[in-house]
């Protein structure tokens, strides 16, 4: 768990994520939702009673176990905190959150009598993020020695293969349409500055170029 001042370090992210506040008194175990945290879990403001159960339920399998502990730990001290995890929403989307609170009062066994604070949505944060490390793996792809050798490693990061099985590709490629690499190469090479090394438009070239029709376009240009 990382420790935190307050709940402005998690919003600090801007607009590209979606908080909302919760509250779960500990003696009697029950949790108050904003509709924001509704509909981070993809439900209705009050279509489900919020319970312990069913906030771990949609917690991601792999993380759950990590969630059990920050809300134990959290329950018993009462310290600030922050736990990022993926959850599974009520659709069926998995989502990545920052969880943050403390707790508040005194309980009657010592501890804190609630626990508040907010959930965080930062699902697309995380995406640009990832975005924007693989077009810059993209692009160091690109800056091998050869233009072949460039064509594989783009093919390699964009495919997520090994640089044996992406010569494998283009190597395919070029026997069924009777292509020489090199022209598959340059041309994958060469549309990189326009498709901006970015991932999806790579992907999508890609696929359309090693298709047979284009590959049989490719040759004659």
């Amino acid at each position: 768990m990382t420790q935190i001042t307050g709940p402005e370090r998690a919003l600090a992210l801007g607009t590209r994520t979606h908080a909302g506040a919760y509250r779960f008194d500990l003696a009697s175990q029950h949790w108050w939702w904003s509709d924001e945290v509704y509909a981070i879990h993809g439900f209705a403001p009050h279509e489900v009673v919020p319970t312990t159960e069913l906030l771990l339920a949609h917690k991601h399998p792999e993380d759950r176990e990590r969630s059990v502990a920050a809300l134990d730990e959290a329950s018993r001290t009462g310290a600030a905190f922050s736990c990022v995890h993926r959850i599974v929403d009520a659709r069926g989307r998995e989502r990545v959150v920052t969880v943050v609170g403390g707790g508040q009062g005194s309980g009657p066994l010592g501890g804190p009598a609630e626990l508040v604070g907010y959930f965080v949505d930062v699902t697309d944060v995380v995406e640009d993020r990832a975005q924007a490390a693989a077009t810059v793996s993209i692009a160091a792809a690109a800056e091998s020695r050869s233009v072949i050798d460039q064509a594989v490693g783009v093919v390699a990061f964009v495919e997520e293969v090994d640089p044996g099985a992406a010569f494998l590709v283009l190597r395919a490629a070029s026997n069924d349409a009777n292509v020489p690499i090199r022209v598959l190469a340059r041309a994958i090479v060469g549309a990189l500055p326009t498709l901006r090394h970015d991932p999806g438009r790579v992907r999508h070239f890609l696929d359309g170029l090693l298709a047979p029709a284009h590959r049989s376009t490719a040759a004659g240009a």
